[in-house]
């Protein structure tokens, strides 16, 4: 029988953002691309991305996070997910406070209110090799990319920020405006992006307020994307668009974020916002290929 058959996981949500947390701590099973694949096709587990939490491997943290999207591919930072591994983590504990690490390094945590969660996204990088990019660019504020989109202005110069994965962000009159679906897919698999890209277009409303609509790579147009948040947030305040603190508005809800002074290139970006509970559930013994007949 499977590993995973029968094993308990949390269905919870980070604004909308369907979120899989899967506890295998304690347990050295890796869960493989089609392992992901059948539980997002599972009703009761879909999401748009799957949090496990194996043991730590860092000293003083409390466990290392493996991130799968929906079609298997692994993500480096999800923030709406890590919200949720904090409430997983902190719930009936007594801490306020937890740590986790990703494979984009660690993340620090704190619970601010019963369903509120803060997480220390670490700082944006820049560079076309950590974003990465196919090639060396003059400018990763500006990138050589443009698309036509009839009956509206193109899309072009995104700014290229990774918060532990990679995003390109495009500034916009009207991010309502633009069929995300048609768009996304194509940008994502760009060549321009040799592991693929989240996809962000952001309506700067003012200093401090910004709608956001996000593309993820590997799950499609999500209700909300945390790290797009955060990377939209950084690349309208290096353009000087807004504020160093704004509210980031995305189809399922707000997030805060802020970016700290230190330096554009060292401070780090504080994510806030909620983390819920769904339900719980166990994997069936049928939802895996190598399960007992």
């Amino acid at each position: 029988m499977n590993t995973l058959a029968n094993l308990p996981f949390l269905k919870m949500n980070g604004l909308g953002n369907e979120i899989v947390v899967l506890d295998l701590r304690g347990n050295a099973h890796v869960v493989t691309a089609d392992e992901a694949r059948a539980i997002a096709g599972f009703e009761r587990a879909k999401f748009d991305q799957l949090m496990v939490l194996h043991d730590p491997v860092s000293p003083g943290t409390d466990a290392f996070v493996r991130i799968y999207n929906a079609d298997g591919s692994q993500a480096g930072a999800c923030g709406n997910g890590t919200r949720c591994v904090a409430r997983a983590i902190l719930h009936g504990s007594g801490r306020e406070t937890a740590t986790v690490e990703t494979a984009a390094g660690l993340l620090a945590c704190r619970r601010l209110g019963d369903d509120i969660f803060s997480v220390d996204m670490g700082p944006p990088r820049f560079s076309w090799r950590d974003i990465p990019l196919a090639h060396a660019v003059a400018d990763t504020d500006a990138l050589p990319l443009a698309r036509e989109v009839p009956g509206l202005p193109a899309l072009t110069a995104p700014v290229a920020v990774s918060m532990g994965n990679p995003h390109a962000v495009f500034f916009v009159a009207d991010a309502a405006a633009y069929d995300l679906a048609a768009i996304g897919p194509g940008l994502e698999h760009d060549p321009l992006f040799p592991e693929r890209a989240n996809i962000s277009l952001a309506e700067v409303v003012d200093r401090e307020h910004i709608v956001l609509r996000v593309w993820e790579r590997g799950a499609g147009e999500t209700l909300a994307c945390g790290s797009g948040a955060c990377a939209t947030a950084v690349a309208a305040m290096r353009r000087g668009l807004t504020e160093r603190c704004v509210s980031v508005r995305l189809p399922g809800g707000t997030l805060a974020i802020e970016w700290h002074a230190g330096g554009p290139d060292d401070g780090h970006v504080l994510m806030t916002g909620p983390a819920e509970l769904d339900w719980t559930g166990t994997f069936p013994p049928t939802l895996f290929p190598d399960a007992a007949a």
